[in-house]
């Protein structure tokens, strides 16, 4: 049997899965991300092996080739990561590092484009042709689906939605700016938010702080979310906030890409529920159209399966980003227009007042 392996490089941890032709998990390793950059290739060998001496021993079949999901910039040959800095990568060849320990043919790509390749293929937006995936976690990171092509920009670097600047001179980031989107809407400005709210409304936070140790410095992400649940005011205000800076956010993107669906997962918790699980509406016009956020269906299911199918040769992702105007752009056009009338997903022309549809 045909066999791939897919490993998700994660700040906290580092999974790998064995996945066959049809994107079933064969076997799974999972490792801790180490503190130090050199140490995480060295761990995510590790992980590959183990994952290839799990299907030598069970007769699992031969694995062909190892895919990686990696949180930064990947350049356009899908060997080496430009920068990553919630690792410390900078100008890191990991794709040919972990080939050259493994022997396997190896490439990596930016995890949010990995995610939303899968939701595109298999998940949430199966029935879209243009897609907008946003991962919300330690930061924010995006990938876009647009014509059923997935969108890389000229340098590989597309859909880093966590770093368009939201506020001039606003927090710095980790990349180097200054009022980056993650800086407002990520895991980490939850838990910042909360933090600050139960310092100035202790009275109030008595649930939030009383889940960690009484100090709002002792208020982790999990706490917030449980409080939030428990109808704590200060947490859901955390929630709110955060939700308000996403949801402008993504109205943003939405008048930029038009897309029917947003996809909106990630690490920090139910993210979609912070702007809406039924519609973001990015204008009052009532010619725009607005677009379905739904939460990942098949991401969910396993990190790695994705990044595993896209190391395979013959796999859809690795030959159907890059193509060219002519026939192959008019035959496309021609597809989705045959598409149209019977997607639920993909939105209807509607006439614009004082703007000639012909």
């Amino acid at each position: 049997m045909s066999l791939t392996i897919g490993v998700d490089i994660g700040g906290t941890k580092i999974a790998g899965g064995i996945v066959d032709v049809r994107g079933a998990i064969l076997a799974r390793s999972r490792q801790e991300t180490e503190r130090d950059p050199r140490e995480v290739v060295a761990t995510i060998v590790a992980v590959v092996r183990d994952l290839v001496s799990v299907a030598a021993r069970d007769g699992l079949g031969d694995v062909e080739a190892v895919g990686l999901g990696a949180p930064g910039f990947v350049d356009e040959t899908r060997q080496v990561v430009r920068f990553a800095p919630n690792i410390d990568w900078a100008e890191e060849p990991l794709a040919v590092a972990v080939s050259a320990a493994c022997g396997l043919p190896t490439i990596v790509e930016n995890d949010a484009n990995a995610a939303a390749w899968g939701e595109f293929r298999f998940g949430a937006g199966r029935a879209a042709h243009d897609l907008v995936a946003v991962t919300v976690g330690t930061g924010i990171g995006g990938g876009i689906v647009l014509g059923d092509r997935l969108v890389r920009g000229a340098y590989g670097m597309a859909a880093e939605f966590g770093h368009l600047v939201r506020v001039p001179d606003g927090r710095l980031c980790g990349c180097g700016k200054r009022g980056c989107w993650e800086q407002y809407a990520s895991g980490n400005a939850l838990l910042r938010k909360a933090r600050e709210l139960a310092a100035e409304r202790r009275n109030e936070a008595h649930t939030l702080l009383d889940l960690g140790d009484g100090t709002p410095e002792g208020v982790t992400g999990q706490h917030i979310t449980v409080a939030a649940r428990e109808g704590d005011p200060v947490a859901l205000e955390a929630f709110s906030r955060i939700g308000r800076w996403l949801g402008t956010g993504l109205a943003d993107v939405a008048a930029l890409l038009d897309p029917a669906v947003f996809v909106i997962g990630g690490g920090c918790p139910r993210p979609a529920t912070c702007c809406s699980r039924r519609r973001a509406r990015p204008s009052r016009h009532r010619w725009w159209r607005p677009a379905t956020v739904r939460t990942p269906r098949w991401s969910r299911r396993s990190s790695a399966t994705t990044p595993a199918s896209w190391a395979r040769p013959t796999s859809p992702a690795r030959t159907a980003e890059r193509w060219s105007p002519g026939r192959t752009h008019l035959a496309t056009l021609r597809h989705h227009r045959s598409r149209r009338v019977t997607d639920p997903v993909r939105p209807a022309r509607r006439r614009c007042p004082g703007r000639s549809n012909g």
